[in-house]
């Protein structure tokens, strides 16, 4: 009998860590940081021309995503949502949600937000703090190309269609104005994440300063120069969105 008894205690401790691990990933965003499945699908993005065009008062479009659209807007999402500058692990309870945009009047941009949150969290040193913000600023030059690669189809297919509408007969006054608000909807999303990397570069120079300011360190040069590349990418973007009614859509050659 008290042989059968030592594995029945033994299994408890396991038996209540497998129910704890059942309910955080019920209640959490998902399995280790994955977002959670009810999350994912084809338009999960898609509030994010929603959001662009509510908060300028612009009617929302009915016509679906075009794949080139969905693109635009999954690859837009990485650099409007706010730089993380915590562990990994500290996303096992996922944190995928929606943004306010930047022409919301109560939304006010605070560039320390980023640094205060990477220097007050705890590290084993300086240096990983350092190397957290270099990864930052290095993933947000890795995801610019391919964002403005996606912008540039879109807004050129945008314009096409701008073009094409004026040797449609039968086009309706419905038909017209859910076109025109997928246009702005498209437009509007380039300018958020245009207006998103300057405030990310205003965000990685203020806690780089701190950084300098606390713990000196070499490394700093090497984010100082990512840092300044990422600033020039910003400021001189492949494509310069405007809204669609009253000024044309400019590529730059």
């Amino acid at each position: 009998m008290p042989g059968i008894i030592v594995p029945v205690r033994r299994a408890v401790p396991v038996l209540a860590l497998m129910v704890a691990g059942v309910m955080l990933g019920a209640c959490s965003g998902g399995d280790f940081g994955r977002t959670r499945a009810d999350f994912r699908n084809d338009d999960m993005h898609k509030w994010i021309g929603q959001e662009a065009t509510a908060s300028v008062g612009v009617p929302p479009s009915q016509f679906q995503l075009t794949d080139n659209e969905r693109q635009l807007r999954d690859l837009a999402y990485p650099l409007i949502e706010a730089p993380h500058s915590r562990p990994a692990w500290k996303s096992v309870f996922g944190d995928y949600q929606p943004s306010a945009s930047p022409w919301r009047q109560k939304v006010a941009f605070d560039r320390t937000a980023y640094g205060r949150a990477l220097i007050d969290e705890p590290h084993r040193s300086h240096s990983s703090r350092y190397a957290q913000l270099i990864d930052d600023v290095r993933d947000d030059i890795t995801r610019f190309e391919p964002f403005f690669g996606s912008a540039i189809r879109v807004l050129d297919l945008d314009r096409k269609r701008q073009a094409s509408m004026r040797y449609m007969s039968d086009i309706s006054p419905r038909e017209k104005g859910d076109a025109v608000a997928r246009m702005e909807e498209n437009s509007l999303i380039v300018q958020w994440v245009q207006i998103s990397l300057q405030q990310r570069v205003a965000s990685y120079r203020w806690a780089l300063e701190r950084l300098v300011l606390q713990a000196p360190d070499p490394m700093a040069a090497d984010a100082d120069r990512l840092i300044g590349e990422l600033a020039s990418q910003t400021a001189n973007p492949p494509v310069v969105a405007r809204p669609v009614i009253g000024q044309p859509l400019t590529t730059r050659g």
